[in-house]
């Protein structure tokens, strides 16, 4: 007796990450910009746990948006690798180990961001703090949080290079992309070593992660309106690509 299995076209394996591509920028940037944006004040811990306690569903929130976000990118990182595997099994799978590995370390770092929320909202442990001591241990998960991310973009920018030279190679998609992709990488790697090894011009870098933005929502609007060319069978699964 055999047990055939069918696989999902690759088709519907684009427009299926498209989908959850477009749901990790949504979440992110809602996370992020309105989310936290309007709820921590840099370098006042008092201001920051007022607007904290204020908008307790708000903060919460957030906790939601970024739990979204991360199972969206464990299952693309599946898709991307059924993808791209026909141009290199090997690379297809490191870039998934590497966002998978990311996805690991920002779903623990979830847990310094909903510290904050117990150390300000009253827990018996909390109680025997002084005000001030609350929030500024709050300040300090909050600020692990930010490093966390950081430290994940790590391998993110591994991830997103690795990804991108598929992109390039494979003839199902325009090299552009892949290009775009490689330089977003390349941003998440230098942002990342900014923020640990000179913190000084952290906040100067900000605007390059617009580089990385463009990049990925323009491949996310290709994989959700076209999703791939087609290939005839017979044809390299991967383009000549120069040295």
């Amino acid at each position: 007796m055999t047990t055939q299995t069918q696989e999902i076209s690759p088709m519907v394996c684009a427009r299926s990450a498209g989908v959850l591509y477009l749901i990790i920028i949504a979440c992110g940037i809602a996370g992020e910009v309105f989310v936290r944006g309007g709820l921590v004040v840099e370098g006042d811990a008092a201001a920051t746990a007022a607007r904290i306690l204020g908008a307790q569903g708000q903060f919460r929130i957030g906790f939601v948006l970024d739990a979204l976000m991360l199972l969206s990118d464990v299952a693309i990182a599946v898709l991307f690798y059924v993808l791209l595997k026909p141009v290199s099994a090997t690379l297809a799978l490191m870039a998934a180990a590497f966002r998978l590995t990311q996805a690991a370390i920002l779903g623990m770092n979830l847990l310094n961001y909903y510290a904050a929320l117990l150390v300000l909202g009253g827990t018996v442990e909390a109680a025997a703090l002084g005000s001030d001591q609350q929030q500024a241990l709050a300040s300090l998960f909050l600020d692990l949080h930010r490093h966390g991310y950081d430290l994940g973009l790590l391998f993110f920018g591994c991830s997103s290079m690795i990804l991108g030279s598929l992109v390039v190679r494979s003839p199902r998609f325009p090299a552009l992309l892949g290009y775009g992709l490689i330089a977003a990488g390349v941003v998440y790697l230098a942002g990342s070593f900014i923020r640990f090894a000179w913190p000084e011009f952290a906040t100067s870098f900000e605007p390059v992660y617009g580089v990385s933005l463009v990049a990925e929502l323009s491949f996310c609007l290709w994989l959700l309106f076209r999703g791939v060319r087609n290939v005839p069978s017979g044809e390299p699964s991967a383009r000549a690509v120069r040295a």
